[in-house]
């Protein structure tokens, strides 16, 4: 991928998932994807195993402010 960081939400979508389909994929809620989408409860394990999922590196990865 090219050195620019993308939304957690555009990174679900280049890879065709719906927020339940990642909520499934790691044993969480869709509320809880939905708030990492939107920038609370994230931290650094979250991004490694979202960066994982959507097959980027962690740099590539726009955190919500």
């Amino acid at each position: 991928m090219e050195d620019v960081q993308l939304s957690l939400s555009t990174l679900r979508n280049n890879i065709g998932m719906t927020q339940q389909d990642v909520a499934d994929r790691l044993g969480v809620s869709v509320q809880t994807v939905n708030r990492w989408e939107n920038g609370d409860l994230i931290n650094g394990l979250v991004i490694y195993a979202l960066a994982k999922l959507y097959r980027v590196e962690i740099d590539n990865i726009k955190v919500p402010s």
